[in-house]
């Protein structure tokens, strides 16, 4: 079941990928990324006001247990390791094609992985080595696929700003191991709804903050916001992926390296979305970029059977 819901996950976040890029094209990054932590907030409010005041969504998959700061910390932490990707995520995205992001995003099970080898001494075997090989080729052919478009991968900045991006969704991703995984076994073991509901909130009085001191005083300096409902869709999207990206991470069973691989089979979507409705160039080169990712992704799940 969670595979089902991980490949759900996945294709819902490729929509969040697609509508991302129309809501930043000639946009104030810093207010719609305030927007969507709004939307995304108001999405879960009435969960966690709901579940605190009456008993209606008690023993649902909606309800939001009461926690101290004991928990709330750990939520909080998580708050700042998103908030900073997405803030890398968002610049390289408005300046970069889709079909160029999505292929670099798509290497982050390979961080995980590799993170997941440093932080919790697990071991890699020749399937994942494989995998590992893959998606550093698919880095390099993808460079050369940007120089095409004038895109240098070792000065352009929003390259910078994508890669950091996803080390940081790395670091999400084996956090949210920890904050998962029950007490004995060396977890946290906080509730998925609790996390979900919470950091939104955190995420959105800190992008509240950053919108107030810094871009509002400078508004008129830098790219005007203006409204489109694909900034709407962006918090749905992303409301709804992580909803059930949580709701699998909390099923028995569930491995967050393989999950963590099947979510970023999203580039598929973005990149067809980039193909056909952003009208992206030199998508040869870059299917071949693509087919090398995906491979590795396959390699990395049989390796770890």
């Amino acid at each position: 079941m969670w595979l089902i819901l991980a490949f759900v996950s996945a294709a819902l976040l490729g929509c969040y990928d697609a509508f991302k890029k129309e809501a930043l094209d000639g946009n104030g990054v810093i207010p719609v990324l305030f927007l969507n932590t709004l939307f995304c907030t108001l999405i879960f409010m009435p969960f966690i006001l709901v579940s605190s005041t009456t008993g209606w969504l008690d023993n649902s998959d909606f309800h939001v247990p009461w926690a101290g700061w004991e928990c709330h910390r750990y939520i909080l932490l998580k708050s700042v390791i998103v908030l900073s990707s997405w803030l890398f995520g968002y610049f390289g995205m408005k300046h970069l094609p889709l079909t160029i992001v999505g292929p670099i995003n798509a290497t982050r099970p390979v961080m995980v992985l590799c993170g997941a080898m440093l932080v919790f001494g697990e071991h890699l075997n020749v399937w994942q080595w494989v995998g590992v090989v893959l998606a550093v080729a698919s880095f390099f052919m993808l460079s050369r696929s940007g120089k095409k478009e004038g895109i240098d991968f070792k000065h352009d900045k929003w390259i910078y700003f994508i890669v950091l991006s996803a080390l940081l969704g790395a670091v999400s991703g084996l956090y949210d191991k920890y904050l998962m995984a029950p007490p004995e076994n060396g977890g946290v073991g906080l509730d998925r709804m609790l996390v979900q509901s919470w950091y939104n909130l955190y995420q959105c009085i800190m992008m509240f903050l950053v919108l107030i001191f810094l871009w509002w005083p400078n508004r008129h300096h830098t790219t005007p916001m203006h409204w489109r409902w694909s900034i709407l869709f962006v918090s749905i999207f992303l409301s709804a992926a992580d909803f059930i990206y949580f709701y699998a991470l909390s099923l028995p069973g569930a491995m967050i390296s393989i999950v963590s691989m099947i979510r970023r089979g999203s580039v598929v979507v973005s990149f067809l979305f980039g193909a056909m409705f952003f009208h992206e160039k030199n998508l040869t080169s870059k299917v071949v970029d693509l087919v090398l990712v995906l491979l590795g992704m396959i390699f990395l799940y049989i390796g770890s059977q």
